[in-house]
């Protein structure tokens, strides 16, 4: 019996294993139970901050931090397995990447032996609540992708920084040397009154030395605090708008692939006994049909006849 056995086909194997793994990581339950799971090693991070905490239950902490990460491996693994069938769209996902790369990095030595990196590693691991978050996910996103014009903020900021630094050097260097007495001091000064913190105590003292210096102050707090500010925020507006976007596109797209990697069922052989037994059982129901309707139409004809009958006779 087991030599006429056909063995099934390795793509065949592996749609199977992706579909299996694929119910389990979809399923609510499984997303639920990872996300507690995050949150639970969120909490033992924060309790191993307590040094009392820790000289007490040390080996338990220990066992605690290997539960965890076996249980995050065994997670990654079976996101692997459910891409089985298509191993490019694992790759092609960043929350992918990177659970895979917390996880992967946890058993390097070179991380197991720094007790700093591998805090920030595990701290890492919080992180991917996102993953289970739509609206922290979209914001996350959105971050990502106002980086290019964020940069371009950071040296037209740096830019005006360093212009009206050496401006208040060369006019208020001598006069107010705490503020203004060198470059560092002068940019450290107008990079608070960006955020408009002590701007009143800054007006005060330039006012002081000249009463030109309401313009420096005006014209500096008009471009960095409101110009630029607004700016940037209009940046990561836009920025979170695109996120949410292609989120929501991603979500419609969602159930495609799974419906086109779906192994299409092959059709089934039908033998010529079993066509020639289906049209005899059609020729049958079709003429009881017509016997059907000769028996319905039959009373009608002859009732037509008897109600003509009389008439013609009284004719």
């Amino acid at each position: 019996m087991n030599s006429n056995t056909i063995p099934l086909p390795e793509s065949t194997r592996r749609a199977a294993l992706a579909a299996r793994c694929r119910a389990v990581v979809e399923a609510r339950w499984f997303a639920v139970t990872v996300f507690a799971l995050i949150l639970t090693n969120a909490a033992v991070l924060g309790v191993e901050t307590y040094s009392g905490v820790t000289d007490r239950f040390d080996d338990e902490l220990k066992l605690l931090e290997h539960c965890f990460l076996g249980v995050f491996t065994a997670e990654m693994l079976l996101r692997i397995a459910s891409h089985a069938d298509r191993p490019r769209d694992f790759w092609r996902d960043p929350w992918n990447l990177f659970d895979l790369a917390v996880v992967v990095c946890a058993f390097l030595p070179v991380v197991r032996e720094n007790a700093t990196v591998l805090r920030l590693l595990r701290l890492a691991r919080v992180l991917r609540a996102a993953r289970f978050l739509p609206q922290l996910r979209i914001v996350l996103v959105a971050v990502g992708r106002s980086l290019p014009g964020t940069v371009s903020f950071l040296l037209v900021g740096g830019l005006l920084l360093y212009v009206y630094a050496m401006v208040g050097w060369v006019f208020f260097g001598d006069a107010d040397p705490e503020h203004f007495g060198s470059i560092g001091r002068a940019v450290l000064t107008l990079f608070l009154l960006m955020t408009l913190d002590g701007l009143g105590d800054a007006v005060r003292a330039g006012l002081e030395i000249s009463r030109w210096s309401i313009l420096y102050y005006a014209s500096y707090v008009l471009i960095a605090s409101f110009v630029l500010v607004n700016v940037l925020i209009g940046v990561v507006i836009t920025s979170l708008d695109e996120a949410r976007t292609m989120e929501e596109r991603e979500a419609r797209e969602a159930p495609a692939p799974a419906l086109a990697s779906a192994p299409v069922p092959a059709p089934v052989p039908v033998s010529e006994a079993d066509v020639r037994v289906r049209i005899a059982v059609a020729r049958r129901a079709l003429d009881e049909l017509e016997d059907s309707l000769a028996a319905f139409a039959a009373p009608r004809r002859s009732g037509g006849e008897e109600s003509v009958s009389p008439m013609s006779g009284n004719t």
